[in-house]
């Protein structure tokens, strides 16, 4: 995605706009993928093997993180210090061969990585004047891509352990995207012979999202051409991919095949085109163990997809609050990378000292901002983890990288009681700290309401299904605060939501927001996502209510 023109943005829903399916599976050659290459290969640094990326160590990295406009905006040089104390342990850097915008050149890209480094952060590297080649005129070739790599060897090389070269953005637009695999084969091989070691990624074509299936029908052919087997594919996900079902098929087909795969961009917000369900996919990504990196920081020409407004850490859109504190983000999942210590020492049993107690601060009817005193560590500490308390139970509330965290998804006019743990890399935990207690303001939800739900099966197996809820706002009003009632007929349980807080009670569910749905403009919409139970009947619920008010059902 261009932060500068947003034109390419829409370029990418273009599929959506015009109902097109996503087409192509991986051919009859990816029932048998072929990683024995990479094992045999020496592995230098990070490195693919069995359709996993692997440190050099040989522990599995499941990158956890977003892209930062680095060519358009070469001043903000805060910005990953500031992406890595959210948690995250990747970083995807734009940058420029010069083709369509400045060149970064040596030096400069030489200080990026040791930026990353300095930060703990796994660097991945981009040429971005390559979008949209064939339907773009301005862009470049991935050939010129490789060229640029190339004249960066003496910067990159010794970096394995730490730099990833995607080669270059979204290479091919929707004209003709069958051209897409010639070139992205040539200049991996290009990349190869001229002595690179390091994981090389390619980004799909369609602008990236590949909803002519192209690179899923041609991704084994690809990974068959590079002799190192340190090969990752790269798909983008925008308003394409605005069903759970068109997610979980595209990254399933990786999977299956034994082919390595991450997220290397995707967008939340609806646009449009569509509303791409980013729900899924990072449940999804969560479950099959896959990458992702978030669009984008800050810098957008349409701050939609800021994660950061103005590049200020301390000014999070609700893109952001997604991202990094909803469920399956960022600060719940991210696992730094054990190339920068500590984590893959043998003796360091020592667990932290525990938290001190936590304090509260600007509680609201659905979150409240938790404060504690660090703990300390004989190595480091990595980061810590709230619970609720209820009792002699615990539940997980949130997880933070600092000592400070906003917990969301609370009720209304509810006494809740939190704790912290401190982990250090090695994965020692501390003793738990002291509780502090909460009970959240009674100026919840605005009463009567126009609303209306919608609820949809999206996925079923034995014994269990996912499902989808949308909440509309049909007032003239915003809604700020919520909560949405319902009851099972058959039985049904949630497992885990997302976009929400469920309590059941028997077949009565109640759902608080999560911080990033809390809000619901007038004429707008919220979408939940939730894995459940369920026997051989699965009726939907018939009615639903929100903050008391009786909702129609679409």
């Amino acid at each position: 995605m261009t932060a500068l023109a947003r034109s390419t943005a829409l370029l990418k829903g273009l599929a959506a706009l015009l109902g097109v399916v996503l087409l192509g599976a991986l051919g009859p050659a990816a029932a048998q993928a072929t990683p024995a290459r990479a094992e045999a290969a020496a592995a230098t640094g990070l490195h693919i093997s069995n359709g996993r990326l692997l440190e050099g160590n040989g522990n599995d990295f499941v990158m956890r993180g977003v892209n930062h406009a680095h060519t358009w905006y070469p001043g903000e040089t805060q910005s990953l210090a500031d992406i890595k104390a959210f948690g995250a342990n990747t970083v995807r850097v734009v940058l420029s061969d010069g083709h369509r915008w400045t060149k970064n050149g040596p030096d400069e890209v030489a200080g990026i990585v040791e930026d990353c480094k300095a930060n703990r952060l796994i660097c991945v590297l981009e040429v971005h004047d390559t979008t949209g080649y064939g339907e773009d005129t301005a862009a470049g070739t991935l050939d010129h891509a490789a060229d640029y790599w190339i004249s960066l060897k003496d910067v990159l090389a010794g970096q394995e352990d730490y730099v990833i070269i995607n080669i270059g953005n979204e290479p091919w637009g929707n004209t003709d995207p069958a051209g897409w695999t010639a070139p992205t084969t040539a200049a991996v091989q290009k990349l190869r012979g001229a002595g690179f070691a390091h994981t090389i990624m390619v980004d799909a074509p369609n602008w990236g999202q590949d909803w002519q299936g192209v690179m899923r029908a041609n991704a084994q052919a690809v990974y068959d051409a590079d002799t190192t087997g340190n090969l990752i594919f790269s798909i983008h996900m925008y308003s394409v991919y605005s069903t759970a079902q068109a997610v979980t098929d595209y990254l399933n087909a990786f999977v299956d095949a034994g082919l390595p795969l991450l997220i290397g961009e995707f967008g939340g917000p609806a646009d449009q085109y569509g509303d791409p369900d980013e729900d899924t996919m990072m449940a999804a990504a969560e479950q099959l163990d896959l990458g992702y990196l978030a669009w984008s920081w800050s810098g957008n020409t349409d701050p939609i997809l800021d994660l950061a407004i103005d590049f200020d850490p301390s000014r999070l859109s609700s893109w952001g609050e997604r991202i990094f504190h909803g469920a399956n983000g960022i600060a719940q999942t991210s696992r730094e990378a054990t190339v920068f210590g500590d984590s893959t020492d043998p003796d360091d049993t020592e667990a932290p000292t525990a938290p001190g107690t936590p304090t509260a601060s600007a509680v609201t009817a659905t979150s409240a901002t938790l404060t504690w005193p660090a703990a300390s560590d004989n190595v480091a500490i990595s980061g810590y983890d709230v619970v609720r308390v209820s009792g002699t139970t615990e539940s997980k509330a949130a997880s933070s990288t600092t000592n400070s965290v906003t917990v969301t998804g609370l009720s209304a006019a509810t006494a809740y009681e939190f704790a912290v743990y401190a982990r250090d890399a090695a994965g020692n935990r501390s003793a738990r700290s002291a509780t502090v207690g909460v009970t959240t303001d009674d100026s919840g939800p605005t009463p009567g309401v126009g609303c209306s739900v919608g609820y949809r099966v999206t996925g079923a197996w034995p014994g269990g299904f996912q499902g989808e809820i949308i909440i509309r706002n049909t007032g003239t009003a915003a809604i700020n605060g919520w909560n949405l009632g319902f009851a099972f007929a058959d039985g049904q349980t949630v497992s885990n939501m997302w976009g929400g807080t469920p309590t059941q009670s028997g077949a009565t569910v109640s759902v608080a927001p999560a911080g990033y749905t809390a809000a619901i403009a007038a004429s707008g919409s919220v979408t939940l996502g939730f894995t459940g139970t369920s026997g051989a009947t699965n009726t939907a619920p018939s009615a639903f209510t929100l903050s008391g008010s009786t909702c129609t059902t679409a």
